[in-house]
């Protein structure tokens, strides 16, 4: 894309000049039936340096002025304004309308197709004063004091001076179409809404410095080696550990104490034990077990191909029992004396 470039003409602070035209070889049929139109008397246009000059000519005339837009601004800042119950009121006596008013610095029908406008030095005088007089102050009032306000208040002000010197609206060279007599002219299709929204955006507000972000200082802590923090390490007065909470005796027991634990045990009933006799027979205890005893817990089911062979149980293994006598759901008596232990279930097949 090339490089679009603009007259000195078109330069903050530079005075009002005859604009740059560039036409192409074959000039546009719009452009000749809107310069037959504007021209009271009637001149030739039937080539390229007719079209150059006739156009030329009529936009660097004094009057050609052209209202890009309109733009409603208040008379005075918001705390001196009117107060009325009547809508109307307030808008005849609050409010003014400023007109936007521009000349034509550079029309291009060769690359870019565009033509460029430059504001009056009356529409610039007329903003700078609105932005110096009472956007300042309005602006200034919202804001919350701090030190370097008024600073910030006169670059802000500054900065407005050198922006609205330097805009220039570019649009697109179809906008010539509004030109009038002695080369004045309106903006169309819609393109004044765009200078309005630039315009106002020239209007930067008031920004207060950000927070200060304050660093917490925490105190050093003290080493086992500071001098000051002896006394920190070496506490005068003895703590004593803390004791362990009661605990109920039933809470320390399994859930399903086992009824040879539970029979053996000589610290549960100390005094039971020491009331009876070594030849007197414990009763069987009553299982505390959830599920039935089976004999399944002692044997598996007998193999088709092999017999059980019975297998002598130890005496001693049985003398671990604290009773004399088991018996059971599936179990016959036993006698104590046969070391030859052999169930009467256990059968060969």
């Amino acid at each position: 894309m090339p490089v679009s470039l603009l007259p000195a003409s078109a330069a903050a602070f530079a005075p009002r000049t005859t604009p740059n035209v560039v036409l192409n070889s074959k000039v546009e049929p719009w452009l000749t039936q809107t310069l037959k139109r504007i021209n009271r008397i009637k001149r030739p246009l039937n080539s390229v340096p007719q079209h150059f000059r006739c156009l030329t000519e009529t936009l660097s005339s004094e009057r050609a002025i052209w209202t890009l837009c309109s733009i409603m601004l208040p008379k005075a800042p918001d705390s001196e304004l009117t107060r009325d119950t009547n809508p109307l009121v307030e808008a005849l006596f609050n409010y003014q309308l400023l007109h936007i008013e521009a000349y034509v610095v550079h029309v291009d029908m060769v690359s870019q197709h565009e033509v460029a406008f430059k504001l009056t030095q009356d529409t610039i005088d007329s903003l700078i004063e609105y932005h110096k007089d009472i956007y300042s102050i309005d602006v200034s009032a919202s804001t919350w004091p701090w030190a370097e306000k008024e600073v910030q208040l006169k670059k802000l002000q500054e900065e407005f001076v050198q922006a609205v010197n330097r805009y220039v609206f570019r649009t697109g060279v179809r906008a010539l179409e509004g030109l009038e007599e002695d080369g004045a002219g309106e903006l169309l299709d819609g393109r004044s809404e765009d200078v309005k929204n630039a315009i106002m955006g020239l209007f930067l507000p008031l920004l207060p410095p950000p927070p200060r972000i304050v660093d917490v200082v925490r105190p050093q802590a003290l080493l086992p080696s500071s001098p000051a923090g002896g006394h920190f390490w070496h506490p005068s007065q003895h703590i004593a550990p803390p004791h362990p909470q009661p605990v109920e005796s039933w809470k320390v027991l399994p859930s399903t104490p086992s009824p040879t634990l539970a029979s053996c045990t000589s610290e549960s009933q100390p005094t039971f034990w020491s009331t009876m006799g070594l030849n007197d027979q414990l009763p069987s205890p009553t299982p505390s077990y959830s599920q039935p005893f089976t004999t399944s817990q002692y044997y598996s089911p007998p193999q088709p191909t092999a017999a059980v062979v019975s297998m002598p149980m130890s005496h001693s293994l049985i003398a671990q029992q604290c009773g004399t006598a088991v018996s059971g759901p599936g179990f016959g008596p036993f006698d104590w004396s046969n070391n030859n232990f052999a169930p009467t279930y256990a059968t060969a097949i």
